[in-house]
């Protein structure tokens, strides 16, 4: 079931959604190389709660963590780990997710761990040019197909693998609601964006080939071949002309020093 919200309901999951903006903020502070992964997903469970929200992924079909930490060939889902430390020259993309008076806001960033590759920084440049062609796409009467074949047509056309197992999805009184927004398609197919209509858009790019492979803990997903990975994610609104993001990266930004948009 798709169905199109209120001004009221998307300005609450604004709220939301803006707080997850923050929330990578403070996480972003933190991070330098010897900095371990636990302590992240500590710092942001308790600007959450200190925020009177809730972690959207802690206890989610038994998720143990408030974020997703995934470092390098890490695709998403990663555990948080005491043991993990970051190291200069890594690339972590953090998931984070937050749940307030009764609605979900879901944004991913993927950051760069002091000085990294000219090739991991190029994946990075080409994985957020991919999401905002992906957003371009969400406008009422264009179809679920058009996004997936920007990022899609984008990504390949740098010679990237495009993740398929995991998609985007709608946002609302659930963390995952319909449609699902899939980062592969073809233009015209797929069900109709209507004005109202709230969705994660979250391209997810491999440096190599698209092939996954889940680990043992029944969530991590990495690239198959170990290659590196990232993914960016926004929560957009459908509108008639152009669609309204609604996370924001603003203050992710002010913190690292430079614009994730090229």
């Amino acid at each position: 079931m798709i169905y199109c919200k209120t001004d009221e309901e998307i300005e609450l999951i604004r709220e939301s959604c803006i707080l997850v903006g923050k929330a990578h903020a403070e996480v972003a502070k933190l991070l330098k190389p010897g900095v371990n992964t636990k302590l992240l997903d500590e710092t942001a469970e308790a600007f959450i709660r200190d925020n009177a929200a809730v972690p959207a992924f802690k206890g989610y079909r038994g998720f143990p963590w408030t974020l997703c930490v995934s470092v390098n060939s890490v695709v998403v889902h990663g555990f948080p780990s005491s043991k993990t430390e970051l190291k200069e020259g890594d690339i972590i993309s953090i998931d984070c997710g937050v749940q307030k008076n009764g609605w979900f806001g879901d944004s991913a960033y993927t950051y760069a761990i002091g000085e990294i590759s000219a090739e991991k920084q190029r994946l990075l440049d080409v994985t957020v040019e991919c999401l905002y062609k992906g957003i371009e796409q969400a406008v009422h009467g264009k179809r679920v197909g058009d996004i997936g074949w920007a990022v899609q047509e984008h990504a390949e056309r740098n010679k990237y693998g495009v993740v398929r197992e995991l998609v985007g999805h709608g946002v609302g009184k659930k963390l995952h609601e319909d449609p699902e927004v899939p980062n592969y398609g073809k233009k015209g197919n797929g069900p109709v964006l209507r004005e109202g209509i709230v969705i994660a858009i979250e391209p997810m790019i491999n440096m190599g080939k698209r092939n996954v492979v889940q680990e043992n803990d029944g969530w991590t997903v990495k690239t198959e071949d170990g290659k590196p990975s990232a993914h960016f994610e926004h929560t957009v609104v459908v509108r008639k002309d152009k669609a309204e993001i609604l996370t924001t990266f603003e203050f992710i930004e002010e913190v690292i020093g430079k614009k994730a948009l090229i």
